[in-house]
This record gives C-alpha cells, structure tokens and sequence, in this order.
C-alpha cells in the first residue's frame, strides 16, 4: 500500500507554479490575481479561504478577500460578482459555497463571467469540459486527475467506480476519466442514492473515487483486492479525547481499507491539499489567457 501524500505533492506544485509565475512576470506578463468572496463565518470555508489567500501569497499571485456578513441580500452579493468581472486586474475569482440560504447559489453561479471562472463551476466551462474544449476544470477533480498522473496510477481500461453525483466532484470526476484522453479511458460507473446493489458496484472497481458525504461509508468488505481508493470525503465527527473535540475522516474507512488497497489518499492530507493548488493553476492560466485567449 502507498499512501497519495497530497501535502507533499501540493507543495512541490506550489514551487513549480512560483518558478513559472516569475518567468510569466519577467516575460512581461501581469501577477495572477485570485478573488475570494466569502459570505458568512462557517469555520470550514473560512479555513478553506485562508489557506487560498495563504497559498497565493507562496507563489507570488496577488489575492483579495471580500468578506460579508450572511444577512447579504442576493442583489448586493451579485453587484460585487459584476464588479468582479469588470475588474480588470482580476483574473480569476470564486464565490465560496455553500451560501445562506436566502440566496439563490444557481442564479451567482451563472453570474460570473466563464474567462473568470477558475472554480470551474459555470455552464460554461462545464460545457465545454464535456465535450474536450479547454476550459477550467473543477478544482477537485483536477486536483485528483493530477495526483493520479503524478503517482503515474493507469486509467486506461480500468473499472472506476465514483460514489456521489455533484455538479462538483462526482459527475465532472466520472465524465472526465471515460474521456479519450491521458488520464481517461476508463470504464466509468457512477453510484447514488438510487443505486440498486451498490457495494457490489464498489467491490469491482479497479479504482474508487469517494465524494459521498458520509463517514468512513467504504469499509474494506466493499474493496477488492490492490484497488486504488480516493478519497474526497472531509467529515467532522465527535472525538472527546481530542483538544478540539472532534477529528477529520473521509468518506472511507482508512485503518480498514488501507491494508487492501494499492495506493490510497489520507483524509486530512490528502485531495483537499490539491483542490486548493488545482484553483491557483487555473488562476495561472487565467492570467495567460490560455483557456480564453483575450478574453
């Protein structure tokens, strides 16, 4: 078993995307510049933010943080989302979810402009990811495609089951590795809710992709033998005898299923680490105007 180290390999993202924003700069190019908006004070977006703004700052992107408090009215929160588009020294931005629920999250998604949309969350990108366009692909599963290919794990020809269908993780992870691409070909199955005999879909998978939402939901009688697991989850549970109170798991069982599997992501340390590094190389690529050349 070889555990996906997503801090270490994060970081050695980090350097090399520091590397090429100074040659970008020297080369007459503008410092990328990432935007969060952040409405509210849930703790995990708030630490989820911070570690972006932290992380723009290591490889030398500018950032700006717009905090505002969770009685925002939907009309002012879309006021500064056109700002944000007219503003022309920012390259990228996101609006951090989940949002109030007086606030229609739909309706602010398909206000930021596509050329800015480096969560990869608009129709737009997400259009244009289906059909093998360049576009901006969805943090996380970037984050994963590139842990994948930097462990140099095999996609081609294998079964990959996903668990969980989101706009998000789920349904863009599953439609880019059946694509004819590098990290593509496999032969993909994506499991819900709905799903008639679901662990015996798991028990086939060549490799397992985790975006349910429930703790340690994948034990080791649902993994057969040498599968590669990943594991998206991110779940607090209760652990009094903890200083904090509580602990971080994932949506698998790792003591459990760690023995069986190939190679397996570490819930904390693991995707969350690259989903953070997977939105400052779309930044990057914001400010090259690699996905919409002038726009």
């Amino acid at each position: 078993m070889k555990i996906i180290d997503g801090r270490s390999l994060a970081k050695e993202i980090k350097s090399e995307l520091k590397r090429e924003t100074q040659k970008f700069i020297k080369q007459g190019g503008k410092t990328p510049h990432l935007a969060a908006v952040l409405v509210g004070d849930d703790g995990a977006s708030q630490a989820y933010v911070r570690n972006k703004i932290k992380s723009c700052e290591r490889v030398g992107f500018e950032s700006t943080l717009i905090k505002k408090k969770s009685t925002i009215q939907e009309d002012e929160l879309l006021e500064i989302v056109d700002g944000l588009n007219k503003n022309e020294d920012i390259d990228g931005f996101i609006v951090q979810l989940p949002l109030p629920d007086h606030i229609d999250e739909s309706k602010v998604t398909l206000a930021i402009d596509p050329v800015k949309d480096v969560d990869g969350f608009h129709p737009m990108n997400l259009g244009r990811m289906v059909i093998g366009l360049p576009c901006y692909i969805p943090a996380t599963p970037l984050g994963m495609i590139t842990m994948m290919e930097r462990y140099n794990i095999k996609t081609e020809g294998k079964n990959v089951v996903v668990l969980g269908r989101s706009n998000i993780v789920g349904t863009p992870i599953s439609i880019l590795l059946s694509q004819k691409t590098k990290w593509g070909n496999a032969t993909v199955t994506l499991c819900h809710s709905r799903t008639k005999d679901l662990v015996s879909e798991v028990q086939r998978a060549d490799i397992i992709i985790a975006a349910i939402g429930i703790p340690r939901f994948v034990t080791s009688d649902m993994v057969k033998e040498g599968a590669v697991v990943i594991d998206v989850g991110i779940n607090r549970i209760d652990a009094p005898d903890t200083k904090k109170g509580y602990k971080l798991v994932g949506d698998v069982d790792f003591d459990e299923v760690a023995a069986k599997a190939s190679y397996i992501t570490p819930v904390p340390g693991g995707v969350g680490q690259m989903t953070v590094t997977s939105l400052l190389m779309n930044t990057l690529k914001a400010a090259r105007g690699e996905i919409y050349p002038g726009g």
